[in-house]
């Protein structure tokens, strides 16, 4: 089963395979065996004495607050952080005194019942997160179990070294280093939104060396030893070697899956378990629940100090009123209030000893005067707090329906605090939203296309007082724009709306030849995955991003159909725009440049079905168009330049913005290329050096200003120098259909 899956998606795989390069020891390696690099992992054999003498954590992880040990402590100091819980208890102590003026239960029942609500809701959401965890700890993984056969078992008996296959969709149980995949190339795509936020797919590659272990049988007698270093909290970075076959390899976080994070767009994958439990990354970074509380709380204390400051003073001025009477009541043998029996009493009402009768009237009037203090109070909030959190879990406007996840109110402390947004550190949108990308304007050729209003084109129309439904476009149709945005959109990632280009009437446009160049660009110029229902016959896409998927689907609605990808070629269902039939168009694939914070733009480099070399380019706003203009300076060539903006109305900006960039390259560029590889590491990431040879004559002259052009559009650096012009690019082969030699 896993060769034939191997086999059906071989070609896939290789759409990244130029990003990487083979991995190498630096000076990093050397601290291996060292202070904080001794870590030694027996691959596929767990159980060796050798293995077992280290004593590695077990992967079982604890999440909870408390333990049957540590309760009782933590619970009670939780409970008398608050002032008015220390004042009851002073008052239940003195309660069984003589001081005392009502009776012990009276004063320890309800302080006991009011502390014990408190804590037993403690417990109560305390268990909730014991059962998530038994939960996790419970889930099943594939194990290898000797003899090249695979067996489920729990996350929590995993140990360090074993083996294990995951499969497509499914997180790692535990920190891995990949040994293979379901691509020829050993690639994978994982998604890490649960350990950084990010919904883009990170694409990791293993070793040269273990991408041959691709089925089950092929692990019977596999034995390595993996060198690395100690656990540590470090998301980004991995040293360690593998020692395999005799030969040592460098390991870096390129290899490196980590605990909690999924596996996407990949069948399966082989890899072997070097951290577990609390050693994993993600467990290293993660806190002891804090002891947390809220706003309201931290105000309700305020307030009990200040009535406890009234309670004080009230008791402390009339102790030392009742000093002063209870000394007066016997002078010179004669009783002011007889009634007392002052000459036969106790310490409490002796005038002989008054200032002490004066401390236990301060004593018995705290406990006169608790009323002021609401207990009560708090026991209200607990039980609002509870109800609160019972209805965030059954709230029907918080349920995920993609994801079938209702909210889950972990904790009820700082239910008070959600929304309540005081400072905003963003470093870009997608971190403030969902990350879901829709389709709804472009602009093509000058033209905008599009009816639907967007959130931001509302809300800035609301500001501004022009109210919506009303003519808001300058374009010549003029036309009414509709709100789309309250309608259900059946195809995610479309929100597309316009008579005019939808449904093959972009072929009467005036321009139909540029938006074809524009969708056709769309279809082309990506990175994206496509699956084909067997029963359906729907494409559907994997992309990197929820940008990218929203480009392709669009394209496919507007009728250029991305339906297949192999290592050399990406495949369209077209529409002719002379005969209005669908087409079957195969563009030959060279090169993919991919996107960068850098560069800011992705490239393709493709020939079409009438040998024509394409440089299609999709970058942020006006990045493309910038770097387009500025290269006409070196060449000659066509060039059309589009751009998917929205369509910028009295309102302001709608949406963010996208340039597109379609170059039609001459023929005799390309090979210039493509003639020096040299493997050169730049800020850790792979790049090849590409040196174009001296130009003698005019017409090389000429390509060598095009090959300019072409770099700065496709956002690569360049070069001059007494041996030619220099590129750097990401790596890629040469285009083998041309033969070309230098003079």
């Amino acid at each position: 089963m896993a060769g034939s899956s191997r086999r059906k998606r071989q070609h896939l795989g290789r759409v990244h395979s130029s990003s990487f390069r083979k991995p190498s020891f630096n000076g990093e390696h050397s601290q291996i065996g060292g202070p904080g690099f001794s870590r030694v992992v027996f691959c596929n054999d767990p159980g060796c004495l050798e293995s077992t003498s280290l004593k590695y954590v077990t992967n079982y992880v604890r999440t909870t607050k408390y333990t049957p040990v540590t309760f009782f402590p933590k619970a009670l100091f939780e409970q008398f952080r608050r002032v008015a819980n220390v004042y009851f208890l002073v008052c239940a102590i003195l309660s069984f005194t003589a001081l005392s003026p009502y009776s012990a239960v009276s004063t320890v029942l309800p302080f006991v019942l009011v502390v014990g609500v408190t804590m037993g809701k403690e417990l109560l959401e305390d268990l909730r997160r014991k059962m998530q965890d038994i939960e996790m700890n419970n889930r099943t993984v594939i194990v290898h179990q000797g003899d090249g056969n695979f067996d489920y078992t729990k996350w929590r008996n995993l140990r360090v070294g074993d083996v294990i296959k995951v499969e497509k969709d499914d997180f790692f149980p535990a920190d891995l280093i990949l040994l293979s995949s379901s691509y020829d190339e050993a690639l994978c795509y994982v998604e890490t939104m649960n350990l950084d936020g990010e919904t883009n797919l990170k694409i990791k590659r293993s070793l040269e060396a273990t991408s041959n272990l691709n089925e089950d049988s092929t692990f019977k007698n596999f034995k390595a030893v993996i060198r690395c270093e100690d656990p540590n909290a470090n998301l980004y970075s991995f040293v360690g070697s593998l020692e395999f076959e005799g030969q040592q390899h460098p390991l870096s976080p390129q290899q490196l899956l980590l605990r909690d994070s999924k596996l996407k767009n990949t069948d399966y994958i082989y890899g072997v378990v070097i951290f577990t439990g609390h050693d994993t990354k993600v467990i290293q970074n993660s806190t002891a629940p804090p002891s947390k509380r809220s706003k309201i709380e931290k105000r309700t204390d305020k307030l009990v100090y200040f009535l406890l400051l009234v309670l004080v003073l009230i008791s402390f001025v009339g102790s030392i009123f009742f000093g002063i009477a209870t000394r007066e009541d016997l002078e010179d043998g004669l009783m002011t209030r007889w009634y007392l029996r002052p000459d036969d009493t106790t310490i409490y009402f002796d005038p002989k000893r008054a200032p002490i009768a004066a401390v236990c009237h301060f004593l018995t009037a705290l406990m006169l005067y608790s009323y002021l203090i609401p207990i009560s109070l708090y026991v209200s909030i607990e039980i609002v707090k509870v109800l609160q959190s019972i209805f965030i879990n059954r709230d029907l406007h918080m349920y995920y329906e993609e994801g079938d996840k209702p909210a889950s109110a972990r904790t009820s402390n700082l239910n008070e605090e959600l929304g309540q947004v005081e400072t905003v550190l963003s470093d870009k949108t997608g971190t403030l939203t969902c990350n879901s990308m829709e389709f709804i304007k472009c602009s093509i050729g000058g033209t905008a296309y599009g009816r639907g209003v967007t959130e931001v084109e509302r809300a800035m129309a609301r500001r501004k007082g022009s109210p919506l439904g009303q003519d808001v476009s300058d374009d010549d149709e003029g036309g009414f724009v509709e709100d789309f945005s309250e309608k259900e959109t059946t195809i995610k990632g479309f929100n597309f709306m316009d008579e005019r280009i939808m449904n093959g009437n972009w072929v009467n446009e005036p321009r139909p030849d540029i938006i074809q160049k524009f969708f056709r660009l769309l279809a082309i110029c990506h990175t994206a995955i496509p699956e084909v229902d067997e029963e359906t016959g729907r494409v559907s896409y994997e992309a990197e991003s929820p940008d990218e998927a929203a480009f392709v689907i669009a394209a496919r609605e507007i009728g250029f159909e991305f339906f297949e990808r192999s290592q050399t070629s990406i495949s369209l269902h077209e529409i002719d725009p002379i005969t209005g039939r669908r087409v079957d168009r195969i563009y030959k694939l060279l090169d993919i440049l991919e996107f960068s914070s850098s560069r800011k733009r992705m490239s393709v480099i493709v020939r079409d079905d009438e040998g024509k070399l394409l440089l299609l380019t999709k970058g942020a706003d006006r990045t493309a168009e910038l770097e387009s203009r500025r290269s006409l300076q070196f060449m000659d060539i066509e060039i059309v330049v589009s751009q998917c903006q929205p369509f910028v109305m009295d309102v302001g900006d709608a949406c963010p913005r996208t340039s597109l960039a379609l170059r039609h390259v001459s023929g005799h560029l390309w090979p210039t290329l493509w003639i020096v590889k040299v493997d050169m590491p730049q800020g850790g990431v792979p790049m090849e050096r590409r040196t174009c040879m001296p130009f003698g004559r005019a017409p090389k002259r000429r390509g060598g200003h095009a090959a300019m052009s072409v770099c700065h559009v496709a956002g690569c650096q360049w070069g001059r120098s007494s041996q030619g012009i220099h590129m750097v690019m990401p790596r890629a082969g040469p285009d083998p259909g041309i033969e070309w030699s230098a003079d």
